[in-house]
Parts: structure tokens; sequence; C-alpha cells
């Protein structure tokens, strides 16, 4: 049951108290606001949050509640300075420009032009391209839920030939733009190799916490499947594969191993699923949240595109 203080913090409040929390890294001054992204020299820096439209969901899951934060309130109570946003069931809304507008306050932004459950559209993408033009601290854009597994005689949303006249788009003009992937770990066995070829980064999640005991197994995996492409590990902060709690000891398994990783240079960061989670009062959010105030100031040496995938 949630208490009834949780839904009585105002905005403002929210937003000032997960800024402060830690030195998040959100930008400030006249190059922040510009948007520019910096080059990340902590573990925070590498951390992203996975965001979806506020309530997205609500009564979906096994949920206790229903959230209404918004993904920058959450990356600033979770001290996240990165927010990755995703389309949800065709929220937000095009145009974008004004709910993109409160991104500008973050360190680096990616947004989807593939939406959840794999849907995209032509026009979509262009209106995305259009919005990381508008917004300098705009580095990518992702393709969520991209495998199909054959389903519809399809092995992803888009075609290779697609892949490759995006990654064009992507690479012309002033700032070359990273295309980011979901894989499942149940996805490593599927004809997903040539599709991963043009993908800059590759974002590893684990669906069902019963099967994170073979993390490790499955991130050696994904570096064979994939050996030119940044890796992200998924963590997700709730059992969406089975609709229950996550448990805060595979939460620390996630994070633990993603840490190790990070500092061994074999990943490029962790992403946490998901913002509109982040306001119900889990135990395993709020667990994730003292973890990444107490790691987040860690420095972290120089990149190595060599174990972590070089970028294109």
């Amino acid at each position: 049951m949630q208490s009834k203080r949780s839904f009585d913090l105002s905005r403002r409040d929210l937003l000032k108290a997960g800024a402060v929390a830690s030195g998040a890294g959100f930008a400030e001054g006249p190059a922040a606001a510009a948007g520019a992204a910096r080059t990340p020299v902590t573990v925070r820096d590498r951390f992203w949050l996975w965001g979806h439209y506020e309530g997205s969901h609500n009564g979906d899951y096994g949920l206790p509640g229903n959230s209404r934060i918004t993904p920058v309130e959450a990356a600033c109570y979770l001290s996240v300075p990165n927010v990755i946003l995703v389309r949800y069931k065709g929220k937000p809304e095009p145009p974008f420009r004004q709910y993109a507008l409160p991104f500008r306050a973050l360190r680096e932004v990616v947004w989807s032009v593939v939406g959840a459950g794999g849907a995209t559209a032509s026009e979509e993408r262009s209106r995305v391209l259009e919005l990381t033009r508008q917004n300098p601290n705009f580095s990518g854009v992702m393709m969520d839920d991209f495998f199909r597994g054959g389903k519809e005689g399809k092995v992803a949303a888009l075609t290779v030939g697609e892949l490759e006249a995006l990654q064009r788009r992507l690479k012309t003009g002033p700032r070359k733009l990273d295309l980011w992937v979901v894989l499942y770990t149940h996805q490593l066995n599927d004809p997903v190799g040539e599709h991963l070829k043009h993908c800059d980064v590759v974002t590893l999640w684990t669906w069902k916490a019963a099967d994170l005991g073979r993390l490790r197994e499955n991130f050696e995996k994904a570096e064979e499947v994939a050996p030119a492409a940044r890796k992200v590990l998924g963590c997700y902060m709730w059992d969406y594969g089975d609709h229950k709690p996550m448990p805060v000891s595979s939460m620390q398994l996630q994070c633990k191993q993603g840490l190790r990783w990070l500092e061994e240079d074999r990943i490029d960061g962790m992403i946490f699923l998901a913002s509109c989670i982040s306001d119900l009062e889990l135990e395993t959010v709020e667990w994730t949240r003292g973890w990444i105030q107490q790691v987040g100031s860690r420095k972290l040496t120089a990149a190595s595109p060599a174990k972590r995938g070089k970028r294109k």
C-alpha cells in the first residue's frame, strides 16, 4: 500500500530534490543550455533511465499502483542524468517539440524511432530526426522491441536495407547520431546478426528475473553476436516477464555485475527501467536510488573502444 505522501510531492520539490541529491550531472549554464553532451568521467555519467510517458504502465504487469511521474522528474529523483524516451501506445503524441522541452535539462537524450511493441513509421522517424536537430543534447535514436522472431515472416521491424538508409541519415549533418537497439537474451540465437551490424549500440535485456543467473553467459554471447557495437546493460526494476516485484537480490546482482563491466570498459553504460514506476515506492527502485548515490561519483578511466565496440 502506498503512502499518501508519495503523491503529495510537488513537481518543483521533486525536481529540486533530485537535482541536488548527489551531483547528478544535469545541465547547467550556457553550455548546457546549448545542450552539449559531455565526455563521461564518472559512473553516473554512464547511467540511463528508460523513459515512458507518465502513467504508461498503469494497470499492467501486476504493478501495485498508478504512477504519474514524468521521465525528467524520474531522472531527477533517481539522480540519473541521461534518458531514453520510448513512445508507448502512441504517447507522447506528435508533434514532440513541447513535450521534449524539459529534456534539455538532461545531459544526454536518446529518442525512439521504433517504439514499444516495435511500432514504427517513416513519418515518425522523420519527426524524431527533426527533434534531434532542435536539441543538441540528443545523441541518438532507439529501436525498441525491434526483433520479431520470425513473426509475420519478418526478422525485425525494419529490413537491413532500411537500417542502412536510416544510418545514412543519422551520420549526415553536423552531428553524427547513434543507432541504438533492444536485444533480449532470449533472442540471442535468432538470426539477428546482419541487422546488428548496422547498429552502434546494443542494449541487452533479461526479460524474466529468473533468468538473471545466466547474465554473464548471455552477455558473452551478445559480445559474439554483435562484436563491433557498444554494449549497454538493461536493468529492469520490476519483473515484467512474470508480473511481480523484482527481488532486491536480483537488482543487486544486475548492478554489481554491470558496475564491474563498466569499470572494465566492457560496457558503455547501464539503463534502469522504467521512469513510469519510479514513484510507486517499490523496494527495488528505492534500493537502486540509494545505490546510484553511493557509486555514481566514482571516476572512470578512459574509454577503450576495442573492448566496448568501435564507434562507427
